[in-house]
């Protein structure tokens, strides 16, 4: 299990982050009334507060998000590096990312089925209002946790050529912006953000748990 890295501090921070998540997910599906209040509350005043030349700003700011973009600069990336390795490893990370993004965000999306706050559905608020509508898809903010796995998937590949400064900028600047512009244009709750950023930092942090670079590879993969 050499390949499985213990990055510091530990994971009692995973632990702590999926019972976040959980917490969150539980209370919404409750029907808590704080919440629905915060999330609403949050979502007029950002309708109030929202000038063309913010609204324009948020709107192409938001594209830092965007999965398909990012998955494949990754790819990009990994295929470039892996030719000048000679080696398939670094194809490794962005297939990790992949697949754990499509099989947890597609998933939650489809099995808790809430709408964005643009909808104009009296319960678009509330999880399970629409489960099996393409529509009732909003939680949790996808953009978020794609930026945060991406990102993270970034910085792994060129781990060995950025100096920390522009290690912490690319993993933490983008998906800080995503986070407020997803929220700020009311593409989502501010609870779907922050259930989005809960699962991407998850997700980000088993990704960068594996050395990649030791994981067993059968056969001529090696």
């Amino acid at each position: 299990m050499e390949w499985l890295r213990r990055i510091r501090p530990g994971w009692w921070l995973d632990a702590a982050l999926l019972a976040a998540l959980a917490l969150i997910t539980v209370l919404l599906a409750a029907r808590s009334g704080w919440l629905f209040r915060l999330a609403r509350a949050v979502a007029d005043w950002a309708d109030a507060h929202r000038p063309g030349w913010a609204d324009s700003a948020a709107y192409v700011l938001n594209f830092l998000g965007q999965g398909t973009p990012l998955t494949l600069l990754c790819l990009a990336v990994a295929v470039v590096i892996g030719w000048r390795r000679r080696s398939l490893r670094p194809l490794l990370p962005v297939l990790a990312g992949f697949a754990l993004t499509y099989v947890t965000i597609g998933s939650m999306k489809i099995i808790f089925g809430r709408q964005a706050p643009t909808a104009y559905t009296p319960d678009r608020v509330q999880l399970f209002a629409g489960v099996g509508d393409p529509l009732y898809v909003s939680y949790p903010s996808g953009h978020v946790a794609n930026a945060v796995v991406w990102y993270t998937v970034l910085t792994v590949l060129l781990r060995p050529w950025l100096p920390p400064r522009w290690w912490y900028a690319i993993r933490f600047v983008p998906p800080a912006v995503v986070c407020f512009t997803t929220t700020y244009q009311s593409f989502h709750w501010l609870t779907d953000t922050i259930a989005g950023l809960l699962l991407g930092l998850l997700l980000g942090r088993l990704i960068d748990r594996v050395d990649f670079d030791l994981l067993p590879l059968p056969g001529r993969l090696r």
